[in-house]
């Protein structure tokens, strides 16, 4: 909330937010820090104020920094603004009828305790509970002693006093206290930091951040996202503290973020929602949000020279590294997406959900070792907004009531995510966000097997099936890792290999793979849940596609009525470059009847496909948890006429063990029963027909996909396992191969592999030097 130089000090206003009211009291200027805790006056003058506004959620002080008083402190106050109205409008205790029976030399008195009773329940409702409390048992003392004739009017003054302390210990400020009210002291205000605990919000942003660690809770871990890596944390602006915690009652584990803003000094809160002010009336236009990368270094130039002459004119005085760090934060909270930006420096997150009505919910993330989380931040209805209408711009697309929905995505530096955003009619309840966090390089096949979604033998089969130029469908339900496991398979495509990749959402590690020269090329393509748009459809991009000549396809997401141009370029792809893509599905059935019921491709058709990889997530047995797993790689015969399930139409090569943890090869496989394998063996002089020398080269490639993960571990060095080096393993495996075969006609495993491990290990030499 902003109040302009001419708002009187201590007003208020209530605003509208996300279905709540909200009040905001205005302390710009004054010399202190407003708390109810510290100052009986900023309690009193709460109270008067809910007394006005008995309906709002939630109380703000603001000054440099606003301190928010969350729900249920705010309704501590207003039940005792409740009780102060009740008793002195409704039950008018301080009226003579109520004070006396007759007996006009008790008034006085008793008007004089009852209005110190009600001047201390707005100031210090526990010291008025205490004062109350000592009032009655002095009353009920005195009934013991007074004169027979005045015991009636005594009697009913005790029952208004009882009737009143009843009230006040019912209400949830006493209640919540009572276990610690017989050690407190009048005017010891101490006990309200057990009640009260504002979250502080830097003026410059409206989200809002629970500090305090929860009470009743222990701390599992805590990490930090600093910018000591200077290209991918550029935009961080300081050093980020993250505290994992979990209570007992509770199955998610929390996620505490304690961000840059929250270390910042009143001098530099006062800088930025001072340049804040000026910058948000320069806006970059629409078609700059196209270069997100350039808008940013030139709003962060201006941000920097506005912060400096800030600084100056009000005789601050700030270095170098301040006004990068001020600059950064001011960028990111202007033009940019506040705290979710930090979020999305955390290595460690996979997803990060925002529901509907977006200010009353905290966000909940995803994280790669504790799984479902809390976090301890509530973004406001504002920021949800301003980043709608970013979205739209970045991505050309429409977000409104005709078009509810919004897939795009989002490039901070080498920071990549997929956003899906919904909104009215189809969320009633307004915005609502997911948000899908892309690792910054690529994942490889070693990477996976150190993470145990497949072991070094499914890696050597599938690096098989793609050098032997399948068609492959990645199956999988949401967060399975069917996206990362295909940007995985395309890393194993020579770089001598045109690509063509197509999607509408822009998820796979395309620029990566640019910069590691490889020929590939991105379409992007009208989302399936658009009705209308310039962009074309992926059908048309599929056909497209055919006419750019011979190269591997590569489709994002099979979704709708592209499947029939997609098994087009498989039909017509198959013979000579790989065709792979992912699709919903948590078996190969459910790929056929999700492709042929519901995408209507013909059965024989779907014949085009080869092979069907699932990967889904496996639950722990506490239920806690879940693991990412390939749980099946199946090959699809061609002898089947209406239904492959019943006509044996898949054939498992590897399956999931669950006692194992891992996939194990099936006995077809094995025993060479494989028509997808012996077909590629077919066109290999030296391979057609001779099973042995097949399976000895994919166990060769699941040799060094191990061989890579172990020398990985025992130096330290994880680059090994990127994706540079992966291409360039690849690459070394294939010039050994060609020189083996040249020298006794078969690339085999015994005389190959020596030969790459010679080169792996003057890589590590040279990687020492």
């Amino acid at each position: 909330m902003e109040f302009g130089k001419e708002t009187p000090l201590f007003s208020y206003e209530v605003k509208k937010e996300g279905g709540e009211d909200v009040v905001y009291v205005n302390y710009q200027g004054v010399s202190y820090v407003p708390s109810v805790v510290e100052y009986p006056e900023e309690m009193e003058r709460a109270v008067d104020i809910l007394i006005e506004n008995p309906n709002v959620s939630r109380i703000v002080f603001s000054q440099t920094k606003n301190y928010s008083y969350d729900f249920k402190e705010t309704n501590y106050l207003i039940e005792i603004a409740n009780l102060y109205i009740y008793l002195l409008k409704k039950e008018q205790i301080l009226s003579r009828n109520k004070l006396i029976k007759g007996s006009e030399q008790f008034f006085s008195q008793r008007y004089n305790d009852l209005f110190s009773f009600l001047f201390f329940l707005k100031k210090d409702p526990i010291s008025a509970y205490k004062e109350l409390r000592k009032l009655l048992l002095e009353a009920k003392v005195l009934s013991n002693k007074i004169d027979p004739y005045y015991k009636t009017d005594q009697l009913n003054y005790i029952y208004l006093l009882e009737m009143i302390f009843d009230m006040l210990k019912k209400t949830s400020l006493i209640n919540d206290s009572i276990r610690f009210i017989d050690d407190y002291s009048a005017g010891d205000r101490e006990i309200y930091n057990r009640l009260f605990n504002p979250e502080v919000i830097p003026n410059f942003t409206f989200t809002r951040l629970v500090l305090d660690l929860p009470k009743d809770s222990e701390i599992i871990d805590q990490y930090k996202i600093s910018d000591s890596d200077k290209i991918e944390n550029k935009y961080l602006g300081g050093e980020s503290i993250v505290t994992i915690l979990r209570k007992k009652d509770d199955s998610k584990f929390i996620y505490h973020l304690n961000p840059p803003e929250n270390s910042l000094s009143e001098e530099h809160n006062e800088l930025l929602y001072l340049a804040r002010i000026v910058l948000i009336k320069h806006q970059p236009e629409a078609e700059e949000f196209t270069d997100t990368e350039r808008t940013r270094k030139v709003f962060f130039n201006v941000s920097r020279d506005l912060i400096q002459d800030l600084s100056q004119s009000k005789g601050f005085n700030l270095n170098y590294s301040e006004i990068d760090k001020l600059a950064k934060i001011l960028v990111r909270h202007t033009i940019g997406f506040g705290l979710i930006e930090v979020l999305l420096q955390d290595k460690k997150l996979q997803d990060i959900v925002l529901n509907a009505p977006i200010s009353l919910n905290k966000i909940f993330l995803r994280h790669q070792e504790y799984g479902e989380c809390i976090s301890n931040i509530f973004p406001s209805q504002e920021d949800a907004n301003s980043w709608a209408a970013k979205f739209r711009m970045i991505s050309g697309r429409p977000l409104d009531e005709a078009n509810p929905i919004l897939d795009t995505q989002l490039e901070i530096g080498r920071i990549n995510a997929r956003i899906a955003i919904i909104q009215r009619p189809l969320s009633p309840d307004g915005l609502a966000y997911a948000i899908r966090r892309h690792r910054e390089n690529p994942w490889t096949l070693p990477l996976f097997i150190e993470n145990k979604m497949i072991n070094p033998f499914a890696a050597g089969l599938m690096s098989f099936l793609i050098d032997g130029a399948r068609t492959m469908l990645i199956a999988g339900t949401r967060s399975s890792g069917k996206t990362s496991l295909l940007g995985s398979l395309m890393l194993e495509i020579l770089t001598k290999n045109r690509v063509i990749v197509i999607e509408d959402s822009l998820e796979l590690p395309v620029d990566s793979l640019r910069k590691l020269n490889y020929n590939i090329l991105r379409m992007k393509v009208r989302s399936a849940l658009l009705k209308t748009t310039t962009e074309i459809s992926a059908e048309d991009g599929i056909r497209t596609s055919l006419r750019l000549g011979d190269s591997c396809l590569i489709m994002g997401e099979v979704r709708s009525n592209e499947a029939k141009a997609l098994y087009e370029a498989m039909r017509v792809g198959a013979l000579a470059n790989v065709v792979a893509g992912t699709i919903h599905g948590a078996s190969p059935y459910a790929v056929f009847d999700r492709v042929v019921n519901d995408l209507e491709v013909p059965a024989t058709s779907f014949k085009a496909t080869d092979i069907i990889v699932v990967c889904n997530p496996i639950k722990t047995p506490d239920g806690l948890h879940s693991k990412k797993r390939v749980l099946q790689l199946s090959e699809v015969r061609k002898h089947w006429k209406r239904d492959p399930q019943d006509e044996n139409g898949f054939v498992d090569l590897l399956k999931y063990d669950v006692e194992k943890d891992e996939l194990g090869p099936s006995d077809d496989l094995i025993n060479g029963n494989s028509e997808v394998i012996k077909d590629i063996a077919s066109n290999v002089k030296g391979w057609a027909g001779n099973w042995d020398a097949v399976y000895d080269n994919i166990l060769l490639r699941a040799k060094i996909k191990e061989e890579l993960c172990k020398v990985a571990k025992k130096t330290g060095d994880k680059d090994l396992l990127e994706a540079e080096f992966n291409v360039l393993s690849n690459h070394m495996f294939h010039k050994i191969s060609e020189k083996i075969i040249e020298e006794i006609g078969l690339p085999l495993s015994e005389r190959v592999f020596p030969e790459w491990q010679k080169w792996l290990n003057k890589e590590i030499k040279k990687k020492k030097v």
